[in-house]
């Protein structure tokens, strides 16, 4: 997993595409520079998530952004997603990874080094740790100290991606911690105009990650 795919990771979160412009509001996220888009559908059925994500990899094939699909492995295997984000109550990476073989990409949530090492030590590509800020998407999200994500980031030889709460105004507080890219809904899905916001979004993440 190159570090440069996760320097925007746009999530789709059900509420922020339920009208008719769905499919146009995922273009112009990629348009405006999302590096890696994950699908996140806890109200969807099983076979219309399926069908859905079909049609959302076609786009992100378009731009050469890769399509990770969350908590389900059937779904991004039927799908042919280019791969699957964990949570700590998901399926275990080496479950999925005996699944999926080893081209698909494997993400993992951990929100402390010992649950990080873990993730890393049974195949996990990337990992995804938070919540950095306050956030309203994920009402169960605990906030952790950017310390704690520090650490995390120097314990592994593998991308972390920061999520939580994450705003253009609040990425650059994380410089210097390590990350490889910051995870939002809201900060992309929420915006009036997503392209124009997600070239401001990849820009500042650009630079809080090489300082």
């Amino acid at each position: 997993m190159k570090p440069d795919n996760l320097i925007l990771y746009g999530i789709t979160e059900g509420k922020w595409l339920e009208d008719s412009k769905r499919y146009e509001k995922v273009e112009q996220a990629l348009k405006g520079g999302v590096t890696i888009l994950q699908m996140r559908e806890k109200n969807l059925d099983e076979e219309t998530f399926i069908g859905e994500a079909i049609k959302v990899k076609k786009i992100c094939e378009k731009y050469g952004v890769p399509l990770i699909i969350n908590d389900n492995v059937n779904v991004a295997l039927r799908s042919g997603a280019d791969g699957v984000h964990l949570g700590q109550k998901d399926m275990g990476v080496k479950e999925a990874r005996a699944i999926l073989g080893g081209d698909k990409i494997i993400g993992a949530s951990a929100r402390s080094v010992e649950l990080a090492v873990k993730a890393m030590n049974d195949g996990a590509d990337y990992l995804g740790t938070g919540a950095a800020f306050g956030t309203n998407t994920k009402m169960d999200a605990i906030t952790i100290s950017h310390e704690t994500i520090k650490e995390i980031c120097s314990s592994v030889n593998i991308p972390v991606v920061a999520i939580g709460g994450i705003t253009k105004d609040n990425i650059p507080q994380l410089a210097g911690r390590g990350i490889a890219g910051v995870a939002t809904v809201s900060a992309i899905f929420g915006a009036d105009d997503i392209e124009s916001e997600c070239k401001i979004l990849r820009e500042i993440s650009e630079r809080t990650v090489k300082a």
